[in-house]
């Protein structure tokens, strides 16, 4: 017997020891796939190119024509680009050098005033092009237009996001050959698999093709733009 209850004992703590061993390579596995993930709010100035000084336009130029022929103030203020609301819209244009796809841009934005779009991002997808929309269509839509000629607010990425006035939300976009993906505040909610699909800039938006911001009879401020290439 006490031969029998001393092989359950070991048994037992061959058991413990087996689970235990399990747990720490899932808690490994676990933190590597973690650590496989890229953090866009890391500090890395080897890989992340910033695309703003926090106290100038420098870059920058405000779009005037079209759907911008009235639109609001803009000023660098407090580190972020504040666009003011206009009648409909403000924008304003990156004038240096911007990938075409395999890059990551990231920034923060916020609704300062208003009910509508506080960040309409406009990026390069190859030879094409999209804009991201921040709550549009009374303020709480976000999307992709066009894809296929169809707006944000229809076509498959249309999501709904009940957005804080005055709070800073996180956005994270990223480009590359087979897919578009969209992150707010770490949380994925776009997954566009581009192949089949004709995507554009609206007209609307064109002035601010190839990368630009853009409100819409909304103030909005945005900061901390910067993007980096995936193939470094």
């Amino acid at each position: 017997m006490k031969k029998n209850y001393f092989n359950f004992g070991r048994s037992s703590q061959l058991v413990q020891c087996t689970i235990q061993v399990a747990f720490v390579v899932l808690v490994v596995r676990a933190a590597k796939l973690v650590a496989d993930e890229p953090d866009p709010h890391a500090p890395d100035a080897a890989k992340w190119t910033s695309l703003i000084d926090g106290k100038t336009l420098a870059g920058w130029e405000a779009v005037k024509k079209d759907s911008f022929d009235m639109a609001g103030k803009v000023e660098a203020k407090d580190g972020a680009i504040v666009l003011e609301s206009g009648m409909p819209a403000t924008g304003v244009r990156w004038t240096g050098k911007f990938p075409k796809t395999d890059y990551e841009i990231t920034l923060e934005a916020r609704r300062v005033a208003g009910d509508d779009f506080f960040c309409g991002l406009t990026f390069p997808v190859g030879e094409q092009g999209l804009s991201l929309i921040m709550g549009g269509w009374s303020g709480q839509v976000v999307g992709l237009s066009c894809i296929d000629g169809f707006y944000a607010i229809d076509n498959d990425t249309t999501r709904g996001i009940e957005f804080e006035q005055g709070r800073w939300y996180r956005i994270r976009v990223r480009v590359t050959k087979p897919q578009i993906d969209v992150w707010v505040d770490d949380e994925r909610i776009i997954e566009l698999k581009t192949e089949g699909h004709q995507l554009t800039v609206s007209d609307e938006m064109q002035p601010c093709a190839p990368l630009g911001l853009a409100t819409w009879r909304t103030t909005g401020a945005i900061r901390n733009i910067r993007y980096r290439l995936l193939n470094e």
